[in-house]
């Protein structure tokens, strides 16, 4: 059962553009989750990796699974539901074989299946404008049958993740009723320091999670480090569950183009920044590398030793 003491974690960083790094082809719709069907044991060892960088969260490859995506690739439903739980047994595969190979030693690790935005299956850059054209009702029906696949897995929470709207906030927290039993996270992806890409009040964002009892932790992920710290303050002003932060590297993805554009800067120099404005969850998003989780892993383990105060259970 997912139950973190009241203590700054930290999570993984980027899992598709790491398994890219490492020569692995993630272009497609399926970006990512391609690769639960044609290269899993890669999918393990990148998590792996970030687990050994000092991650206590691996997040899974199922961000852009979804039933529609791989039905366009011939795979059955039976099958897609087979891959999407795949998804979630190679991040524990990857937890126990690390926690046998340590013994006692071993910290604890948890496993948080990825729901990504229904306009990341678009794959038109969708998820960045909050511009996909469904009511709530939609979403909830396209969320539903995804979140059952996945909680069939037992994952420890769900990270439902990079949502351009409240619109997609509610309509996750209403799949999620379905399952009393569910914890989750839910961040979003914002256009600047107040807002979401569709342009709605992270404050307004936050009241609404912070009343919701399946919402362990929010947050936001893939923007620019440089709009991490207002967000984050914003938020922890509305509600006192833990803030979860994951920025991309400071590159911008070109959903055109097809590519990053920009210079990536070391986003790991703001982690104390945002640990001080009330971010108790820290990792990286696209781009980033089990380098910077081992960066962010030590960053943490510093302010937790020079500041127990802030951050005693």
């Amino acid at each position: 059962m997912f139950n973190p003491a009241k203590r700054p974690m930290v999570l993984d960083g980027g899992l598709a553009t790491e398994l890219a790094r490492r020569g692995f082809d993630i272009g497609g719709e399926l970006w990512s989750a391609r690769l639960l069907a044609d290269a899993p044991e890669a999918i393990k060892a990148v998590h792996r990796a970030y687990f050994e960088a000092g991650a206590d969260v691996a997040i899974t490859a199922s961000y852009q699974a979804s039933f529609e995506g791989f039905a366009a690739r011939g795979f059955s439903r039976s099958d897609t539901e087979r891959l999407m739980q795949r998804s979630v047994s190679l991040a524990r595969a990857a937890r126990e074989e690390l926690a046998e190979s340590e013994g006692a030693a071993a910290r604890t690790r948890w496993v948080a299946a990825s729901v990504g935005p229904y306009g990341a299956t678009l794959h038109d850059g969708s998820e960045y404008r909050g511009d996909d054209g469904l009511s709530e009702d939609a979403l909830v029906a396209f969320h539903q049958p995804r979140m059952d696949a996945l909680l069939g897995a037992d994952p420890d929470l769900l990270a439902c993740e990079t949502l351009p709207s409240l619109r997609e906030a509610r309509a996750i927290l209403r799949a999620l009723g379905a399952y009393p039993k569910a914890r989750a996270w839910v961040s979003f992806t914002c256009r600047d320091g107040s807002s979401t890409c569709a342009g709605d009040a992270i404050a307004d964002c936050a009241r609404t999670l912070d009343a919701a009892p399946q919402v362990v932790a929010m947050g936001i992920n893939c923007v620019d480090p440089a709009l991490v710290t207002s967000l984050v303050r914003t938020m922890a002003a509305v509600s006192d569950k833990p803030i979860v932060v994951y920025p991309n590297s400071g590159e911008v993805w070109n959903a055109t183009a097809r590519c990053w554009e920009g210079n990536a800067t070391r986003f790991t120099a703001h982690v104390r920044e945002w640990l001080d404005a009330g971010a108790m969850w820290i990792g990286g998003c696209c781009r980033t590398t089990p380098e910077d989780i081992r960066l962010v892993r030590d960053l943490v383990d510093s302010a937790v030793s020079r500041f127990p105060l802030a951050v005693a259970d």
